[in-house]
């Protein structure tokens, strides 16, 4: 890490720590910025899936057209996979992307520290408190930075920093965020920061409204699309994310505050247990595996039978809407 001639930090390499989809997409973006990148994965699987991932995503950008060959040859040679954390030492900031675990969190900072990882330190949480991540040697050069996904496609970054921090580091941070062309976003240090403070409880909300026989998936989706001008809606937007995800961010902000809008409903806590997790799973509130996703007519099925005939209503409903299915966050009849 240099200095400009301003005296602030200048970020010229990066490194990642966890190779899931946020990781590597935290990873690619930064390649195609021109930033030298060490993509450490979190476990012990081999690196090559992480690089192979990687390689997909910028495979789909060149048969979109919005990528030369060329460009993308050149971001992979600067990309460094392994599973070495020592690899780690020359970059001048390290963002982790593991579990959201606070325990983990802090032992990987932790041990950063001690390997003599000397630049900046970001934590991609979403719902826990830098302050909780805080540890000796490195307090005044920790920050938030919590990207969205998918990261190649949302422009977001909410950054966060302790009263410690050092005003240049953030200052960096946040020109990093812009060289990675995305938009930096400065928020308090507080569990979920801004956006998940306010999307886990209407997400929580469209949950509960499904699980009691208000409407079906494709009703309630697109009563917030159209009655609100929402891209996409809540239920198809759970499945997006990933349901476990959200009932782990649920969880800890009801945790955390304290407060019902954040509890997660029983029906999330059952889908999370069955491996329904969303579209990575195949199955959530939508059923992906014939290809256009259309309403997981069991999981309706299981809220009908719980309601009984409180839920008949409600449950013609959602049986109507199963030849429907949704593209591209758009409602679309099926035939």
């Amino acid at each position: 890490m240099t200095m400009t001639h301003s005296s602030d930090l200048d970020i010229r390499s990066l490194g990642v720590v966890g190779a899931g989809l946020m990781g590597t997409g935290i990873a690619e973006v930064a390649v195609l910025s021109g930033l030298p990148t060490v993509l450490v994965r979190g476990t012990g699987r081999a690196p090559e899936e992480a690089r192979g991932r990687v390689e997909r995503s910028l495979e789909r950008r060149i048969a979109r057209g919005s990528l030369e060959r060329e460009q993308a040859g050149a971001a992979l040679a600067r990309l460094t996979v392994t599973g070495d954390r020592d690899a780690l030492a020359a970059v001048d900031i390290v963002i982790e992307s593991i579990v959201e675990d606070l325990e983990e969190k802090r032992a990987l900072f932790l041990d950063l520290a001690r390997r003599a990882v000397g630049g900046v330190l970001a934590s991609n949480t979403s719902t826990l408190c830098l302050r909780d991540l805080a540890g000796p040697g490195y307090d005044d050069r920790l920050v938030g930075m919590h990207f969205f996904s998918p990261v190649p496609a949302m422009s977001l970054v909410e950054v966060a920093h302790l009263p410690g921090t050092r005003p240049d580091v953030e200052r960096a941070c946040r020109r990093l965020v812009e060289r990675l062309g995305k938009t930096p976003v400065s928020v308090v240090d507080s569990a979920g920061f801004v956006v998940n403070r306010l999307l886990v409880p209407y997400l929580i909300g469209a949950v509960a409204a499904f699980a009691q026989g208000l409407a079906g998936q494709i009703e309630i989706d697109t009563a917030m699309k159209l009655g609100c001008g929402h891209p996409m809606g809540p239920l198809a937007l759970c499945d997006l994310i990933g349901l476990d995800v959200v009932f782990a961010m649920a969880k800890l902000l009801h945790k955390e505050f304290g407060d019902q809008r954040y509890q997660p409903p029983a029906l999330l806590r059952r889908m999370v247990q069955d491996g329904q997790l969303g579209r990575k799973a195949g199955l959530g509130f939508y059923d992906y595996r014939a290809g256009t996703p259309v309403p997981s007519a069991g999981l309706w099925e299981l809220v009908s039978g719980q309601l009984g005939d409180a839920g008949a209503g409600a449950g013609g409903v959602g049986r109507a809407g199963h030849d429907v299915g949704i593209i591209g966050g758009e409602v679309a009849r099926a035939g």
